[in-house]
């Protein structure tokens, strides 16, 4: 069999040669007096520095010395340095291979270490299969079957079994998981995952590919088009308890294989390999699709104000040069009005003398036009986005499961009029802020209250999803806060966790650590 490389050489290097840095070789290699004791029953000197040479590689990196291995200075240094010995005592060590073998087999006595076969490497491989799904990498994996037969105190076999037996580990950990969700897809389920393998309505892609082209939108049309994939993810009607107990980076695998293969590749892989690929893609497509969508939501309402806010600013300019003429105008009349005061003669024949009264009339009439645009503010015009929403609004809110927080259920409440299409309560207002412009803009005369409801609530769950006020129940960006928090019960079994528990206690320390700040800041003063 071809060997398996699970580690590069630096790693290879890092877990299995012996250690030079000094923290590494007192933490690793200091002799206690039993040691220094056992040591000093052999006869020479090299035997002695040999024998604690071997005792110190079996502890740390928990191996055997290779024939005509090169020893660092280092650690013959210090070895010899806690024996009263010189290193270069080390260089005739077992020059007869049997002085070796024999002290290997007094330090198994004494220390109570065991060669890594027979039973124990049967228990060692059942361990390995248990810890294979959990691991994340090749090395990680290495890394703690190394450490554990340091705590059995099991001699580590060579570099190549121990890959040879994490990558095949890693592979069986592969096929249980597969196994594992393809046994839980009844033969319906399997059906229509097998189906995505199918021509897609556009004729010249797979669903599985058409389902899998999906990206943030800025439109409309990029809205719509999600909102297919929703609809479709959706038929397939999968539950996401299909992925439970699996471990997020298998899961994260899977995806990764499911939007790396094309169609032909995945039909020519096996059965149970291939289900669980495709049902993990649809979990995982249907809560990043989710997140799209909402993505793809915010985009367009910023859009949106970004228009009503160049038509604002267009407005005003357009009435710039009237504004001048009629403030040039009353000017002018004010000047004349000024100079006249106190010749009434003078004040009876200032308008004539200055516009005319008909010009004044023209003037007042002007200035009651443009006081609009030169107030005007992009709310006056946000209105025209109802156009948009009209588009998606509705379908949207029946492809998302929306859920919230109390604080946001009046919001809810008036997407679901949005929903299901029922009579906009326009005086049903409860889930605008207080002191909101939306509720002064609904109050003029000359606004479609109606119109403005809906934008205003497609607006708000913009918001409310940035402050997760609002969250979906199947997605991963805009999920549920709570989600993602560690359960009180698993929290006080966490090892290192010093953190207050129960509210009393962190009411406690949050009173004391305030009182502290307190008093550093007296001193600073």
């Amino acid at each position: 069999m071809a060997h398996r490389t699970v580690l590069t050489k630096r790693q290879r290097d890092t877990l299995f040669d012996l250690p030079t840095d000094r923290a590494s070789l007192e933490y690793h290699y200091t002799l206690a007096d039993d040691d220094i004791a056992y040591i000093k029953t052999r006869r020479r000197a090299q035997n002695q520095i040999g024998f604690a040479l071997q005792l110190c590689a079996l502890r740390y990196p928990g191996r055997l010395l290779k024939p005509g291995e090169v020893i660092p200075e280092a650690v013959s240094n210090y070895i010899a340095a806690q024996l009263g010995l010189k290193p270069e005592d080390l260089l005739p060590y077992a020059v007869r291979d049997v002085t070796r073998r024999e002290h290997l087999g007094a330090l198994r006595k004494i220390y109570g270490y065991k060669p890594f076969a027979g039973k124990r490497a049967k228990q060692m491989q059942s361990w390995l299969g248990q810890q294979a799904e959990a691991a994340e990498t090749g090395e990680g994996l290495v890394r703690v079957f190394v450490e554990e037969c340091r705590n059995r105190q099991i001699i580590l076999p060579g570099i190549t079994t121990i890959e040879r037996l994490c990558a095949d580990a890693l592979v069986a950990a592969e096929r249980r998981i597969e196994g594992r969700i393809a046994a839980r897809l009844d033969s319906r389920m399997r059906r229509r995952l097998n189906d995505l393998l199918g021509a897609a309505e556009n004729g010249w892609q797979s669903v599985f590919l058409w389902l899998r082209g999906f990206e943030v939108g800025k439109n409309t049309a990029d809205m719509n088009r999600l909102l297919d994939r929703v609809d479709a993810l959706k038929a397939i009607e999968l539950s996401p308890d299909v992925l439970n107990d699996i471990p997020p980076h298998r899961i994260k695998i899977l995806r990764r294989q499911g939007e790396r293969y094309f169609t032909g590749g995945l039909q020519d892989i096996s059965g149970n390999r291939r289900l669980a690929i495709l049902a993990t893609c649809v979990v995982e497509w249907s809560a990043s699709i989710a997140d799209t969508v909402v993505d793809t939501h915010d985009r367009i309402v910023v859009k949106m104000w970004r228009e009503a806010k160049k038509l604002s600013t267009l407005h005003f300019e357009q009435a710039q040069a009237d504004i001048a003429n009629t403030l040039v105008g009353f000017q002018s009349l004010g000047t004349t009005l000024l100079m006249a005061r106190g010749d009434e003669a003078a004040l009876r024949g200032a308008v004539d003398a200055s516009c005319s009264w008909d010009g004044l009339e023209t003037l007042v009439a002007m200035a009651t036009q443009l006081i609009k645009p030169a107030m005007a503010e992009p709310m006056d015009h946000i209105e025209k986005a109802i156009h948009c929403f009209k588009l998606y609004g509705k379908r949207m809110l029946r492809a998302l499961d929306i859920r919230g927080a109390t604080v946001a259920q009046p919001l809810l409440d008036a997407a679901t009029v949005i929903r299901e299409d029922a009579d906009i309560p326009t005086k049903s207002r409860a889930f605008l802020p207080a002191r909101s412009k939306w509720d002064k803009q609904l109050r003029k005369p000359e606004t479609n209250e109606q119109r403005l409801w809906i934008v205003a609530v497609m607006c708000r769950l913009q918001e409310a999803f940035r402050s997760n006020d609002i969250w979906l129940d199947h997605a991963r960006r805009y999920a549920d806060d709570r989600k993602v928090l560690v359960p009180l019960e698993a929290a006080k079994t966490m090892p290192g966790l010093d953190l207050p528990l129960t509210s009393d206690l962190f009411v406690d320390l949050t009173g004391f650590l305030v009182c502290f700040q307190v008093w550093l800041l007296r001193g600073a003063l």
